[in-house]
């Protein structure tokens, strides 16, 4: 009797893939706790199913989303019940729950209202460090902007101070690869953050340290959205057709949250020089005064078990009671966040956001009308700046004010290594709020209009496709 042959012989190579394919993700996310949206792990799920030949790799090579665990963390009650009572309260409480560095009292806030005032506070800065300085920047511009900051770094260093730069490596590339030899020659030290390729089985392709920060001597912090490239200050370099500086946002103040800064800095420096992350000692910080101004550090990404700031802002959005103001150069947010914002205008909270006409990412241009649709239809208003806009600031009633380098994308939301700060104090607020309004001029505002079917399948699609990965 001859012996039965399989009429598909495929099929059951192709279900040994799958089932190996989903035994791998299950795995995955359960070793190291990923926590995804249903849309992000639906969307991985079927593509094992249909694709594991393709998907499989892929997934080990873009699927890590966080790099810690959840861990228990200190009590805290008697902070939490003293953050409560103050009008930010309930925003601080969370932070404190989350494992969030505590809100200290800070001196001397500057916020640049333009390229120009940012590069000269940078540059005065940088010229003031006594012992350390150290920069973290997404990228660095291979443009006049990025020599001149080279230039000025390797200066320091050869003074005797301790430099230590870091660049996004993949950022680096988008920079157009400036050159970190001078660097290194004048005994700056230098690390680039999880280089592309160079550890593709770790799953953390995908991973990007978009956080922007200056610190010197553990005394001044100078952070925002601005990279180290022209665009950002000056504008494009002889080498492009010309075009002014982009709008954006960076501040610099003095107090304790250098120091905060500082050990965060230290941590990613260990990642970034693939070395065990360092258990510091607790800082030793001052109490704030009654009536003191207030900031408050807020990393966000792979390194934090929870989606910190993410949840800071759902949280803000379902409590706000006056207003929201926003302004973010990509707006293609998950559904909950969207959800949030739309059903705080819908019970007459005033939610104003800004971005650009057109950024300089078209991917997410493509992506986000679907959004700005639900908002629209939900009573936001949305207004568009006529020029490319960078800055990234929600204002939640006269409560809180967030700056920094988070982006209202899921890409900063739930992959990117991100650093914003909450301030409190109404005097800050109110400067932010006024930074806004003059971000504002010349914005007009957004017409809701209908589309067919097929676009919003297309639009969902490319949302998909470019953050969720």
């Amino acid at each position: 009797m001859s012996p039965v042959v399989h009429p598909f012989p495929w099929l059951s190579l192709h279900s040994a893939v799958v089932v190996v394919a989903l035994v791998t993700y299950v795995g995955l996310a359960l070793a190291r706790r990923q926590r995804r949206h249903p849309s992000a792990a639906i969307g991985w799920v079927l593509f094992l199913v249909l694709v594991p030949y393709l998907a499989l790799p892929l997934f080990l090579l873009f699927g890590t989303r966080k790099t810690t665990r959840a861990r228990r963390r200190p009590e805290r009650p008697a902070v939490a019940r003293e953050a409560l009572q103050a009008p930010s309260g309930r925003f601080r409480a969370l932070a404190l729950g989350l494992g969030l560095p505590p809100a200290v009292p800070y001196e001397d806030l500057t916020i640049h209202q333009d390229g120009a005032a940012a590069l000269e506070r940078l540059q005065t800065m940088m010229l003031a460090a006594r012992e350390t300085l150290e920069v973290a920047s997404f990228l660095l511009g291979r443009d006049p902007l990025g020599d001149a900051v080279v230039a000025l770094l390797a200066q320091r260093a050869r003074e005797g101070v301790r430099v230590r730069v870091m660049i996004d490596g993949v950022g680096r590339y988008l920079g157009g690869r400036p050159t970190l030899q001078p660097l290194r020659d004048a005994g700056v030290e230098v690390a680039l953050f999880v280089r592309p390729w160079s550890s593709p089985l770790r799953g953390r392709v995908n991973l990007r340290n978009h956080r922007k920060v200056v610190i010197v001597d553990g005394e001044w912090l100078w952070t925002g959205g601005r990279n180290l490239a022209g665009e950002y200050f000056v504008g494009k370099g002889p080498h492009h057709r010309h075009e002014p500086p982009w709008t954006d946002l960076t501040f610099d103040l003095r107090g304790p949250i250098a120091r905060q800064a500082r050990e965060q800095f230290e941590r990613d420096w260990a990642v970034a020089r693939r070395q065990p992350v360092p258990e510091l000692p607790p800082l030793d910080l001052p109490e704030p005064m009654p009536g003191a101004a207030l900031a408050q550090l807020l990393p966000s990404g792979p390194d934090q078990a929870d989606d910190t700031v993410y949840e800071l802002l759902v949280d803000a959005c379902f409590s706000a009671q006056r207003r929201i103001v926003a302004v973010t150069p990509y707006f293609v947010p998950d559904p909950v966040l969207l959800m949030a914002f739309a059903l705080a205008a819908r019970r007459g909270v005033a939610v104003d956001l800004l971005v650009p006409r057109r950024s300089n990412h078209r991917l997410a241009d493509l992506a986000r009308p679907g959004s700005l649709r639900e908002l629209l239809a939900s009573g936001v208003r949305i207004w568009l700046a006529p020029a490319m806009l960078h800055g990234k600031l929600v204002i939640v009633d006269e409560t809180v004010a967030l700056a920094g380098s988070l982006n209202l994308d899921e890409r900063s939301l739930f992959l990117n290594y991100e650093m914003m700060v909450a301030f409190y104090d109404p005097q800050a607020i109110a400067r932010f709020a006024a930074w806004a309004e003059q971000a504002h001029a010349g914005a007009e505002a957004l017409q809701a209009r209908p589309v067919g079917a097929l676009r919003e399948v297309g639009e969902g699609l490319l949302r998909w496709l470019t953050f969720q990965l």
